[in-house]
């Protein structure tokens, strides 16, 4: 049976439409020009605001490094518990929820995509496994290349293509969908006790230099037409002064750029830092905006900071160190043979830390002065800036002056005065909330049948118990807070999956990997050329070449796009 949603304000940003009272109609998974009633579940949507479902471009929620922090943190979870239902599996949340939880929690909201960005291509098979394990929602995942050995051994010799074929091999091995790169060259300097200064301080026993790790990358993604552009996690991350580091970041790539972005900054909040050191920390959400504003290249996420109990987690591993030692909490620390690193500390973000402070603020303003929606997406770098979970309370910091002055009114006195944040007017539209909370994501990562309502594309609906012609929403944030928490309906592929806060069905949501062999590789074995890459393997790695490959069908549901190589 087909699903006609009637006389609901639709938000379809990517096909122009803007608050229009009208219907969807969804067939066989896909939404259609039209379908009879008689033939189909009709749902009223008066009075109601219909979008597209969420996707989330950054968000750690499967793998080792997330595993890792659900045992580092027992009380994290024993405060909040999902209980069992007739469809749904029991859990814990907080701020790293368990796979079902996850999966639940986001279709709550009206998420229906969400990307995995950090993967070290060693524990893809872990990875991938919990994947599959989250429910309902689609996935992908990003394996992290940017401190990868052959990676770094193709850069310094400059053998691009080389490095391509390698990088696609590698693609295909994990089920992969983008490059990510994690304080680059820093996380490989981290196992010889010390980071990289700059984008031209040169890794040790490499000799290749952050820049050259970012641009040739670039160049790869190029050559292979990924669908999402290099992901990228500044050097100097949390460090006062960054901020020019991540302006560096961004010129460096300027010149390959072409019709479209070649680079997106993630969690940008926490690379936005002026000051010689914490206590003269201040804001560079200015002139980053200012770059951005002025340059079509570049895409960035928020990172925006909740004033709450959480868990850090990346592969950055020098930096989660000098987090450790901030705050003298419990710490992880993971080196993945030749691949990459990570770290894992427990945090909480304080209302009167002047820092703390800062960095809510720095977020907000990038967001409100970066001009195009399309370049600038909600994330709160999940968990480690917050749980997801608190997206809601962020959009309604967005869209009401109100709400943020009323949130100043309780931080750091000493922040108060020195945020942007006061002189900052603009107020979102739920359009421009429907942008950076789902179609300007689906844009950036090249899925063409998300984020929108247009023929043929999944039929992935959110529909929100809000209704724009009678509230405004700068006075009434609350409830535009308490909408977006809990969908009046989620619609994933076709089927209602949750109604007024209840999942009603648990689907098995898919997992979008990129297929990028090039032709140097035997279609039958999938291993790339140099021959000796066996070898090579048995040199570096504790596994064997062939137990690294994952097969298609060792995922439950997977979608497998092939790229074709420019030119």
């Amino acid at each position: 049976m087909g699903l006609l949603i009637k006389n609901g304000f639709v938000y379809d940003p990517l096909n122009g439409i803007e608050g229009e009272v009208m219907d969807i109609a969804v067939e066989n998974g896909k939404i259609v020009e039209k379908i009879s009633e008689e033939k189909a579940k009709v749902i009223d949507a008066s009075g109601m605001v219909v979008m597209p479902g969420g996707v989330d471009i950054h968000t750690h929620i499967a793998g080792a490094e997330v595993n890792a922090g659900r045992l580092l943190r027992p009380e994290d979870h024993f405060m909040d518990v999902e209980a069992k239902t007739r469809i749904t599996r029991s859990g814990v949340g907080r701020s790293i929820p368990s796979t079902f939880t996850t999966g639940y929690r986001y279709t709550r909201m009206g998420y229906t995509m969400i990307c995995n960005p950090s993967m070290p291509p060693l524990e893809a098979r872990h990875t991938h496994e919990e994947l599959d394990d989250t429910p309902i929602v689609d996935k992908a995942t990003f394996p992290l290349l940017g401190d990868w050995w052959f990676v770094l051994e193709y850069l310094h010799k400059g053998q691009i293509e080389e490095c391509a074929e390698h990088v696609a091999w590698i693609m295909s091995a994990t089920k992969g969908y983008a490059i990510k790169i994690v304080n680059p060259g820093g996380v490989e300097a981290w196992g010889f006790g010390r980071n990289v200064r700059d984008l031209d301080d040169p890794v040790p026993n490499f000799g290749v230099t952050p820049r050259e790790i970012i641009r040739g990358l670039c160049k790869v993604n190029q050559i292979l037409n990924l669908p999402h552009t290099i992901h990228v996690h500044t050097n100097r991350l949390g460090q006062p002064g960054n901020y020019l580091t991540t302006l560096e970041t961004m010129k460096c790539v300027e010149d390959l750029a072409k019709e479209k972005p070649v680079i997106h900054i993630t969690h940008c909040q926490f690379s936005a830092f002026k000051g010689e050191g914490w206590s003269t920390l201040r804001s560079g959400a200015e002139e980053i905006a200012k770059y951005v504003n002025g340059h079509s290249h570049v895409t960035l996420d928020m990172g925006q900071v909740v004033f709450t109990d959480t868990t850090t987690m990346t592969a950055d591993g020098p930096w989660q160190y000098t987090l450790y030692e901030l705050s003298g909490n419990k710490w992880i620390n993971h080196d993945v043979e030749t691949e990459t690193g990570s770290g894992i500390v427990p945090f909480r973000y304080r209302r009167k830390s002047y820092v703390h402070a800062i960095m809510w603020s720095i977020a907000l303003e990038l967001a409100l002065l970066v001009e195009d929606p399309w370049k600038v997406y909600l994330t709160t770098d999940h968990p480690n800036g917050g749980p997801f979970t608190t997206y809601p309370r962020i959009i309604s910091w967005l869209v009401s002056t109100k709400a943020r002055e009323k949130m100043l009114g309780r931080i750091n006195k000493k922040a108060r005065k020195r945020s942007l944040l006061p002189s900052i007017e603009r107020e979102y539209t739920l359009s421009e909330i429907a942008i950076i909370t789902r179609a300007g994501q689906a844009k950036a990562l090249g899925l063409r049948n998300k984020g929108h309502l247009g023929v043929g594309a999944d039929a992935d609906i959110a529909i929100y118990k809000i209704n724009p012609k009678e509230i405004d929403f700068s006075k009434d944030y609350r409830k535009v807070r308490r909408a977006f928490e809990t969908t009046a309906y989620t619609i994933k592929g076709g089927k209602i999956v949750a109604k007024d806060g209840a999942i009603i069905e648990s689907t098995m949501g898919r997992t979008f990997w990129v297929d990028a062999k090039l032709q140097a590789f035997d279609e039958q074995s999938y291993v790339p050329a140099p021959p000796d890459l066996k070898k090579r393997f048995r040199e570096y790695w504790t596994v064997e070449l062939e137990n690294y490959y994952i097969p298609e069908s060792y995922l439950h549901a997977p979608v497998r796009i092939p790229l074709i190589k420019e030119g």
